[in-house]
């Protein structure tokens, strides 16, 4: 069994929280889960319009065995790419560390096991998530990754 909890089973639609009826498994102790919103205002520089999104991560910091899952709507056309950052603070840019593969349709799904480097940045918070489209190939939106001990 994997530590990657399907997603979404909670949509929150103007400020109220509504349960989708699916089951989630807890985290196994020592799993990190992280979830965020992607927007344009964090791309740098700040992009204008109505794309959206969420992550969810879990991080596994025994195994390094990260996963993921990407939702998102409203943006200029079809994602072009999609990728992990980092290392980089707030308001910084930095190289691709993890690309995306497979479909890039929402929701956007993967695993991979990070080297103990990786691991440490990422758990540091220095990553973050960029989802790419042809009219913003610098980015449309985008969300550093927290984390939750």
């Amino acid at each position: 069994m994997t530590p990657f909890r399907p997603f979404p089973c909670a949509v929150l639609l103007t400020g109220l929280l509504v349960l989708s009826g699916c089951s989630v498994e807890p985290l196994k102790p020592g799993y990190s889960a992280m979830t965020t919103r992607l927007w344009g205002a964090s791309q740098v520089p700040p992009v204008t319009g109505n794309g959206t999104g969420t992550i969810e991560a879990n991080l596994d910091p025994r195994t390094r065995l990260l996963a993921w899952t990407v939702a998102y709507s409203g943006l200029s056309g079809p994602v072009t790419g999609a990728h992990f950052h980092g290392p980089a603070m707030a308001g910084e840019n930095a190289p691709v560390v993890l690309p995306f593969t497979g479909i890039l349709s929402s929701p956007i799904q993967g695993v991979a096991t990070l080297s103990p480097e990786q691991a440490a940045e990422f758990l540091a918070g220095k990553w973050y998530v960029n989802l790419h489209t042809a009219a913003h190939p610098g980015g449309e939106i985008r969300a550093y990754v927290p984390v939750r001990p």
